[in-house]
């Protein structure tokens, strides 16, 4: 295993233009299509970090900052920001572009964490990751704050869980 790479051989870029069938009645982009493709292109920032294959085992948040309507195209931007020793924290941006006009707007922003696993499923170890840009340096700076939010936040849910329970109301 390498033991480190740096943020920029992680990047992984989707570019898609937005039909009739990714939108809803109000002809904007649809929420869930669009947390799909967040998901799919960290994931693949995340397995070109690793090597290996990884799963989901967050998203903060994804924060819809302004529509994407349908005619335009819909870009994510992802990378690896910030690793621990199997996790690795990666940021996509969500920019939309009018295809007619060239106007451009940050959409959404989302930070989500992957553990790379093993042959058997189990974690793995990953190779550190090193940030060049302000930009990089900054996410990877300000990562251990979003880290502690995420922990506090899983905790949150486990004792939620734990208190509502799996019985049946349906």
């Amino acid at each position: 295993m390498v033991k480190s790479r740096l943020c920029r051989e992680t990047l992984a870029v989707k570019t898609s233009l937005v039909s009739p069938p990714d939108t809803n009645v109000n002809g904007t982009m649809f929420g869930g299509k669009l947390m799909a493709y967040i998901d799919d292109i960290a994931a693949i920032a995340a397995m070109r970090h690793a090597r290996r294959t990884v799963v989901t085992a967050s998203n903060d948040s994804v924060d819809f900052l302004h529509p994407i309507f349908q005619g335009n195209s819909v870009c994510l931007e992802a990378f690896v920001t910030y690793t621990g020793t199997s996790s690795m924290e990666v940021f996509v941006r969500v920019i939309s572009e009018n295809m007619l006009s060239g106007e451009r707007n940050v959409c959404a922003i989302s930070f989500l964490t992957f553990v790379a696993l093993d042959e058997n499923g189990k974690p793995t170890p990953v190779p550190k990751i090193i940030p060049e840009s302000e930009e990089e340096k900054h996410l990877y700076e300000t990562a251990k704050e979003r880290l502690e939010i995420r922990k506090k936040r899983r905790k949150d849910s486990e004792e939620r869980a734990k208190e509502f329970g799996a019985g049946l109301p349906w």
